[in-house]
């Protein structure tokens, strides 16, 4: 979904008015995409079985459709869902002093995507859990389905919005295998991160990444970051300071001067993200967070259809 099809928000102050824009615009969209060949019921009926009760059969939709529905309720779902969103330093680049729909960072986009993933997830009667961490793991809830559930993880994703002040290094494979410990029950898990990491724990950081497997899990990896800055390293040629926002170190260069190796290394990087994801068999999404949500939600139902 273009970011131009939503209604523009002067800041993010209602997350939910917010997802279910992303997520009716995407909807709607979704008759005019390739991806209209997913049959996935968005209202509050799913296909009549051969066998079942009729019980819950509603008659009226058959009236109009020559088709057998039957009513969905609260407690049916069809699958557990759980986010996982990095809250590190790093996801608060670039700086932004206001988050709105049209101007946000990392974390601002991770956190519109994982509450419409939420909707989505809602309105197909999943169950959903939610978990946050920076430097310490900050946040989780199980996975459940309900209204009060949704806006109780809504209030903790819109506290994520809050600019970061300290400079923190995240040591993300020891709070991934604490939320790996936590999700007991067989879950499509959906991992909202940049991959920022000490170079020294890269080994342990993708060991838990795996752990988030355990237990037959599938997992769906969404590097997220800012192409223009962090991949191409598109800056004017005037002398400035680069910090490393989450270990403080700083140096002072033209951007000209580095760019084509830069290019080059962060372009290893990420295919070496792409090969070992594909090794240990994790979906892997990069995610630029200046090209909308609908990159996010695509993937959702790919890998719904696959985990189902």
């Amino acid at each position: 979904m273009e970011l131009s099809q939503i209604k523009n928000i002067s800041g993010i102050k209602n997350l939910e008015l917010l997802a279910k824009q992303v997520v009716e615009g995407f909807i709607t969209g979704m008759h005019k995409s390739p991806f209209h060949g997913f049959s996935v019921e968005f209202a509050e009926h799913r296909l009549y079985n051969k066998g079942e009760s009729t019980k819950h059969i509603d008659w009226k939709l058959f009236a109009k459709t020559d088709k057998l529905f039957v009513k969905r309720y609260e407690e049916e779902t069809n699958l557990r869902a759980h986010i996982i969103v990095d809250n590190s330093t790093s996801m608060h680049y670039p700086e932004v002093k206001i988050q709105s729909i049209s101007n946000f960072n990392k974390i601002g986009f991770s956190t519109i995507a994982a509450a419409s993933l939420i909707e989505i997830l809602k309105k197909q009667r999943d169950a959903f859990g939610l978990s946050i961490y920076s430097d310490k793991y900050d946040y989780y809830s199980p996975a459940k389905g309900s209204e009060r559930h949704q806006r109780m993880l809504l209030e903790n994703l819109e506290q994520l919005l809050v600019p970061k002040n300290k400079s923190k290094t995240t040591e993300t494979y020891q709070v991934l295998h604490e939320i790996a410990e936590k999700i007991h029950r067989r879950s499509l898990i959906f991992l909202f991160t940049d991959m920022f990491e000490v170079g020294k724990n890269e080994t342990e950081l993708f060991e838990a990444i795996r752990h988030l497997k355990y237990n037959k899990h599938e997992l769906v990896l969404f590097h997220t970051y800012d192409k223009k800055h962090e991949l191409e390293f598109d800056f004017d040629n005037k002398p400035k300071k680069f910090i490393d926002v989450e270990t403080g170190e700083q140096i002072n260069l033209y951007a000209d001067q580095v760019q084509e190796n830069y290019k080059k290394a962060v372009k290893n990087y990420f295919d070496e993200l792409k090969m070992k994801c594909l090794q240990y068999q994790i979906d892997y999404v990069p995610v630029d967070i200046n090209k909308g949500f609908e990159q996010v939600l695509i993937s959702y139902l790919i890998s719904r259809k696959k985990f189902l």
